[in-house]
């Protein structure tokens, strides 16, 4: 018999409707085994009153005949960047410790509203900047998978997402929220064997959710598959009059739209994507990818993202420079930590409090950012960075000329061992290669697993599609996720 932690949002959901299983029996085996993983380090908070009490409502509204919510029963993650209500946000980061928020996000609201219940707070880069879940400053999340050729070392889950990567892989919860900047949902879950989707920018909510580069900002499901993805963002979803960048649209029908037949539709390969060094088993999933994609009955072009070159370098300015903006706020007067020495004053706290409650990473890029928006140098680099944002949203544009979505590898690797890039922070930048061009275009695009390397760890595809057609996202990973048949999971170890 299945064990309840295999099961998927969806078929949780639909057990607890037909009266399968009760949602307490769901809800109990998940938070034993978010219990029994710590060594993962994938929770920085564990909430199971949450997470049993709303499967008790669950129960309960079956037992009375009631309509059962769209989410009803299914416990989740939620990455500690969302603010919870009477729950620990930290960002992973000193500098907020002891914030308990007084209010909840709108998106976590959106979740609750809809039935789900919340099994604790995830893991992540500190304020979301990283992409190996190295940069907490409340210890590293270690990824479930190992490699194949019995070495042990301790694998990156991916980030800034990492918590919430490793939860889903684990089995350690069936879904979980991600927030993704230059590629913060989609390269983790590429690391881990799971589905990750970022909406086009404005679809989710941002209230409630601390900000790191508020114009690149996005917030997305992770899970197990597609179909699970579709259910978690559908809850996720709609206008908030709190966020001003939020967009005034109805949310689709999404699990209800899914098809996997390509017939009629044209999937570009952008032929910059082939970068320098490329390694071949990268080169070989995608033209898998392709040839998934061909007997689905898509049309294959090539198409022309002409600045892709420039994306990387326009990304590490814009992003630093409104996270030195964002991150003024914490100065030891408002929330968490604050070092104020004997006899010193008001500035002097600033900078205390700064100097001991910020990590190195975030502290490189507040300087990066307060460098670039610097009088003297502000034209030069961000007004440059400004102008080839809009240059590459163009090229995008002109592409949906020739074609419907795009396919890309996710990341130029599988998997990486912890400490192995920390000392280099462009090699750590360069996983985002492939993931923040659509993110200065803000536009939909999502991660499905697509095989192996030959250490046994796990490689992504990544779907990019026009500004709100998420639906076309969705059906070209599922025709993707049908024909690849990705079963792999990490071995329990810990």
């Amino acid at each position: 018999m299945t064990e309840l932690t295999d099961l998927g949002i969806a078929a949780i959901r639909d057990g607890v409707r037909d009266g399968a299983f009760k949602a307490r029996d769901v809800a109990e085996a998940f938070v034993a085994k978010v219990s029994a993983a710590k060594a993962l380090n994938a929770f920085l908070v564990e909430t199971p009153e949450h997470a049993l009490a709303a499967a008790d409502a669950a129960d309960a509204a079956r037992a009375a005949g009631e309509t059962l919510k769209p989410l009803a029963g299914v416990p989740i993650g939620m990455k500690d960047l969302f603010c919870t209500k009477g729950v620990a946000t930290t960002a992973a980061s000193h500098i907020l410790e002891g914030f308990t928020p007084t209010y909840e996000s709108t998106v976590s609201q959106n979740l609750w509203d809809a039935g789900a219940g919340m099994l604790g707070k995830l893991n992540m880069d500190q304020f979301a900047m990283g992409s190996s879940n190295e940069t907490s400053a409340f210890g590293n999340v270690i990824s479930p998978w190992r490699r194949s050729d019995g070495g042990n070392a301790p694998l990156a889950p991916g980030g800034s997402s990492g918590g919430s990567s490793t939860a889903v892989a684990a089995r350690l919860c069936p879904g979980a929220t991600g927030t993704d900047t230059g590629g913060s949902i989609r390269q983790p879950a590429a690391f881990t064997g799971i589905s990750g989707i970022k909406p086009t920018y404005g679809r989710c909510s941002r209230w409630g959710t601390i900000a790191f580069a508020s114009s690149l900002d996005q917030v997305g499901p992770m899970a197990h598959d597609v179909r699970d993805c579709a259910i978690m963002l559908g809850a996720m979803a709609g206008f908030d009059a709190k966020d001003a960048t939020s967009l005034k649209l109805d949310v689709p029908a999404w699990e209800a739209g899914l098809s996997s037949d390509m017939k009629g539709l044209r999937v570009g390969i952008p032929k910059e994507y082939r970068v320098d060094g490329m390694p071949e088993e990268i080169e070989a999933l995608w033209q898998q990818g392709i040839d998934w994609l061909k007997d689905a009955g898509a049309e294959i072009v090539e198409v022309s993202l002409p600045h892709t070159k420039y994306a990387l370098p326009a990304y590490y300015i814009i992003a630093p420079a409104e996270a030195s903006s964002n991150l003024a706020r914490y100065d030891g007067v408002r929330y968490g930590i604050r070092d104020l020495p004997a006899g010193a004053g008001l500035q002097d706290m600033y900078a205390a409090t700064r100097a001991d409650g910020f990590g190195p990473e975030v502290k490189r890029r507040i300087m990066i950012g307060t460098y670039v928006l610097s009088a003297g140098f502000y034209d030069a680099y961000y007004t440059q960075a400004q102008k080839i944002r809009t240059l590459i949203a163009r090229d995008f544009e002109q592409a949906w000329a020739k074609c419907d979505v795009l396919l890309t590898p996710t990341a130029p690797s599988a998997a990486f061992a912890l400490g192995e890039k920390s000392d280099d922070p462009i090699a750590m930048y360069l996983n985002d290669v492939f993931t923040v061009p659509s993110s200065l275009a803000g536009l939909p695009a999502m991660s499905v697993p697509g095989g192996l390397d030959h250490h046994g760890l796990p490689l992504g595809l990544q779907i990019i599609g026009k500004p709100l057609d998420e639906q076309g996202v969705l059906n070209a990973g599922l025709a993707i996720e049908e024909r690849a048949g990705f079963v792999a999971r990490p071995e329990s170890w810990w």
